[in-house]
């Protein structure tokens, strides 16, 4: 009998770990969960009307959790990336001459680098009863602060203070509601209609497990910001683009077509109006939007030139299979007008003439561009190029009046066999550069990058890239920030190019 009861004991004991590991994974706020790996992180967590994700080469059918009738999926993903990195640039020795009371300097960087950085993205996607799908998304960055303890003195932090000043800040903060027959609507600090049109395909930035490459890559974030990095024009995924509030709606798929619209009041959340910082110090307004002042994020009228307002994009895309090859294509019209007023470049003025109405300075044009871009995948290969140009300097900066118009263009190949993805991009960016050289000469800057990646495990990823960049403007100093103007009007040779390059060997775990 005994026997016998040991034996029936055992047979439950496993039926239950049987039934507990199909039917009942622990519940999430216990503090544990235990499922396959599904995906990786969501920036986007339903960035089309159907809520499942379509982006080719980025996600495979079905890994990203689709609520059912009457549930939520509640998330909270997330990104741990550690690099190694050899980085050679202009900018990388700085002599600062003897004075009267001070000896010579010799400011030397070692290309060598470690870094690492944390992402989250906390999330929620409900389905109601009759359908409706809902839900939130945040992304939660790592900030860092100054290497050193003081601007006056320059001295080095210890570990643990430098530690102490990082923070974690918001990069997106949105809501939506999507049907299958009335499309999605976002709301918040989200992507507009091109972000949402290309999480990287199209870019060709999916190749490095998202080091960053072109957007955010070893150049923009480890090298010394003196010129060395070119802004990333192309708008997808940039920060410029997705970081202020705005409304978005995309449409349900028709035949492989979707489209989308967006707008947003002004540049940033409307939430600093309240803040109790802000660029009105010292102009003889409060510091903060008290009433109406240069410190209103709302402001459609004073004496920023570069301010833009009432931002609308519309664009339309189409996904689709022809046989074995897989294309996609899409074209996005963006627009925003700017401040009436007395415009003054604050760049070119002192804080206190910036108030005086009828001050000449420099103006600028409204925001007016588009963007196309096209890609087809075949046999593992997928080959795209994307398009960005018109009224437009940079990164969704405003063209100075009179000045060349911005033509920028990145294409590239990616080529996926098993864990293995490798890739190589090219890009160059056409404007017209520093404003004060409007109508003297124009900026040209070129970058390319190469490498791959190794899926080790689920989820961790093995990364090695190469990148150059260099930058071009007669006149303009890129490691001064500085522009040399003569009477004559014609640039001069005492500018300086920008050049860098890197090679970079990265881990990266998503979840």
């Amino acid at each position: 009998m005994r026997k016998l009861l040991l034996a029936s004991a055992a047979m439950l004991g496993a039926t239950s770990g049987l039934a507990y590991a199909q039917l009942a994974a622990p519940h999430p706020n216990q503090g544990k969960l235990i499922s396959p790996w599904a995906g990786g992180n969501a920036t986007n967590n339903n960035n089309n009307a159907s809520g499942i994700a379509n982006e080719p080469n980025v996600y495979a059918p079905n890994t990203v959790a689709v609520p059912t009738p009457g549930t939520v999926v509640i998330r909270l993903n997330g990104r741990v990336q550690v690099d190694a990195e050899g980085i050679w640039t202009s900018a990388d020795k700085v002599i600062v001459p003897a004075t009267a009371t001070t000896p010579a300097s010799v400011f030397k960087v070692n290309p060598v680098n470690f870094t690492s950085y944390m992402r989250l993205y906390p999330g929620v996607d409900g389905m109601a009863a009759n359908g409706l799908r809902y839900g939130a998304s945040v992304e939660l960055r790592q900030n860092f602060g100054a290497p050193v303890t003081s601007t006056t003195t320059f001295t080095a932090s210890s570990p643990s203070t430098y530690s102490s000043s990082e923070t974690v800040f918001v990069r997106r903060a949105f809501t939506y509601l999507a049907t299958d027959q009335a499309g999605l609507i976002r709301m918040g600090t989200t992507d507009g209609v091109i972000g949402l049109f290309d999480n990287c395909t199209f870019t060709n930035q999916c190749w490095d497990g998202g080091i960053g490459t072109f957007n955010g890559g070893m150049m923009q974030a480890e090298a010394p910001t003196a010129g060395v990095a070119v802004p990333y024009a192309w708008l997808s995924q940039a920060g410029s683009e997705y970081s202020n509030t705005k409304i978005v709606y995309l449409s349900p798929q028709f035949f492989g077509f979707d489209f989308g619209v967006q707008y947003a009041p002004n540049m940033s959340n409307s939430f600093s109006n309240g803040t109790g910082a802000g660029a009105g110090s010292g102009l003889n307004f409060p510091a903060n939007c008290t009433q109406a002042g240069p410190a209103c994020a709302s402001l459609s009228s004073g004496n920023d030139a570069t301010r833009w307002l009432n931002q609308v994009a519309v664009g339309a895309r189409y996904q689709g299979d022809f046989g074995a090859v897989k294309f996609g294509a899409f074209g996005v019209y963006e627009t925003a007008g700017k401040e009436s007023g007395p415009f003054v470049a604050a760049s070119s003025l002192t804080l206190p003439a910036r108030r005086v109405a009828g001050v000449g300075g420099l103006k600028y044009d409204n925001l007016n561009f588009g963007n196309v871009a096209a890609y087809a995948s075949f046999a593992g290969f997928t080959v795209s190029a994307d398009w960005i140009g018109g009224a437009l300097n940079g990164q969704l900066q405003m063209r100075p009046q009179g000045g060349a118009s911005e033509s920028a263009v990145v294409t590239g190949v990616t080529y996926r066999l098993g864990p293995w993805t490798m890739g190589a991009s090219y890009a160059q960016v056409d404007s017209q550069g520093d404003a004060r050289l409007t109508g003297i000469s124009q900026r040209h800057e070129t970058e390319y990058a190469f490498g791959g990646t190794y899926n080790i495990a689920p989820g961790m990823f093995l990364v090695g890239e190469y990148m150059y960049t260099q930058r071009h403007q007669g006149g303009f100093d890129f490691v001064s920030n500085t522009v040399s103007i003569p009477t004559g009007g014609a640039a001069t040779a005492a500018g300086r190019d920008a050049k860098g390059q890197g090679l970079m060997f990265a881990m990266a775990m998503n979840w």
